[in-house]
This record gives C-alpha cells, structure tokens and sequence, in this order.
C-alpha cells in the first residue's frame, strides 16, 4: 500500500477500470437480448415449432422423400437429381474453369 503512495499515485491507467467495465456490461446485455430476453431462443436455435435440421431439409433428402413418396416417378427423380448433382458456374472441357 506504501507503495502507491510514495510513487504519486495509481496513475492514469486507473482510468482503464471504468472501460474494461463498460466491456463488460455491454457483453452480458449483448448476450442477454440474443437469448433470454427473445424468449429463450438464441441465434443458434430454429424457431419455435420448427423442428426440421438441415440434413432434413437439403433439396436431395426432399427429393428422395418426395420419390419415396410416390409424388414423382423415377425418371422424374433421375432427372432432378442429375441438375442438384451439377457443379456451379461453366466449365471447359479440358476441365479448366
């Protein structure tokens, strides 16, 4: 404790408390509004009532329950799935992009 007092005080680094501490506030109410203050939904969650993932609805697993289904015949599902299965943008064919 001497020593504080015979170095001419903390100094102007002191002052860095109230910012580290302002951090701070901001970050719980920054993370208090995305969950709990939205009704317990995060960003990391669906919406209430919505209980699909993604691998559910990818379009190919939709086209397979759809063929599945009934709703559409093999061809039908061989030609669909031949334009999900293309890569993007335009080719050479030497392979070169």
């Amino acid at each position: 404790m001497n020593t504080l007092a015979y170095s001419g005080g903390p100094g102007p680094w002191i002052l860095l408390f109230p910012v580290v501490w302002a951090a701070v506030v901001v970050g719980v109410v920054t993370v208090l509004r995305r969950t709990v203050w939205r009704g317990r939904r995060g960003p990391w969650r669906t919406p209430a009532g919505h209980r699909a993932t993604l691998g559910e609805r990818a379009p190919v697993a939709l086209l397979g329950r759809r063929f599945a289904a009934g709703e559409i015949d093999e061809e039908e599902y061989w030609r669909r799935l031949s334009v999900l299965d293309e890569p993007y943008g335009r080719y050479e064919r030497d392979g070169a992009g």
